[in-house]
């Protein structure tokens, strides 16, 4: 039972970081209507920022923490203006291209930055752990499970109570009615960009804090299942996105301490596998609302 709790205990602490990349992933494709690959690289972007800015630079810790995020929300507002915004008009196939494209550029260039060997980080956020029972819980995992809770709670409040997410929501429905309405489609679609970007930021803080090591393709496998979150629990749906992220740490983990020692590297492909089972089986996920495609 010890263990069968601690590999849970795991399982939420990655499925957590999975849900807040999920949760930019899911509000770019809600409002946007648009897949944005590059996200996942937002985060490793902002994890080269933690690490150099504490180990070569020798910034104290809050400056570190607050330019990790804003440089991934500078990050996401600039890919929208330069890569994303001359395409609005253009088939969703090219900026899909466009999106992947963007991912390996970020990628490309942190491997002739930094190389591609896998740096480490020293514990920069310490807390004590907790202890119910026999069971020791790190302060850093109920950290990581508090803010992603309080950021999805957070951006529903948004969405459905401030100006800006009524225009979120109506660029969602028709972005032709809601500029002649008076929205500023341009404006809100890079505002939802800077967001999610900002989560992306958020989620490498949590991302380092527990785990500590990172290379130039740390993002893209991250961004990968964070997608996989995001249609599992219902792509476009901020709460599907938490539902989905956990679950997915969950399986994954329970999946590496079950499985035979030789088939654990095998828990990688689950995340790609639900993608396939929930478009089989649920496609528009867990929470996801079924839409009406007019031909």
């Amino acid at each position: 039972m010890q263990t069968f709790i601690t590999t849970l205990v795991n399982g939420l602490n990655l499925g957590s970081v999975y849900a807040l990349v999920a949760l930019g992933y899911t509000m770019v494709y809600g409002i946007a209507k648009m897949l944005n690959f590059a996200h996942g690289d937002v985060i490793m972007v902002g994890a080269y920022t933690i690490l150099v800015g504490l180990t070569q630079m020798g910034l104290p810790l809050p400056i570190v923490l607050l330019l990790c995020v804003v440089i991934c929300a500078a990050l996401g507002f600039t890919v929208e203006k330069l890569a994303y915004k001359p395409l609005r008009e253009s088939t969703p196939l090219a900026v899909l291209i466009t999106a992947i494209g963007v991912s390996y550029l970020l990628q490309n260039l942190a491997l002739l930055i930094f190389g591609s060997q896998r740096r480490f980080l020293s514990e920069f956020i310490v807390l004590g752990d907790v202890k119910i029972g026999n069971i020791s819980i790190a302060g850093v995992s109920i950290l990581i499970w508090v803010v992603t809770i309080i950021i999805m709670v957070g951006l529903n409040l948004f969405i459905n109570k401030t100006k800006m997410g009524s225009a979120m929501l109506a660029v969602s429905e028709d972005k032709g009615a809601a500029e002649l309405m008076g929205v500023n489609v341009n404006r809100t679609i890079s505002v939802t960009f800077i967001i999610g970007s900002a989560l992306a930021g958020i989620a490498a803080i949590l991302y380092a804090a527990k785990y500590r090591t990172l290379d130039p393709y740390t993002g893209s496998v991250f961004g990968i299942k964070a997608f996989a979150a995001a249609v599992f629990g219902g792509i476009g749906s901020i709460p599907g996105a938490m539902i989905g992220g956990l679950l997915i740490g969950i399986i994954e983990t329970m999946t590496v301490s079950y499985l035979p020692e030789g088939l654990a590297p095998a828990s990688d492909g689950v995340a790609y596998a639900i993608i396939i089972i929930m478009l089989i089986l649920k496609p528009a996920g867990i929470l996801g609302k079924k839409r009406i495609e007019k031909v």
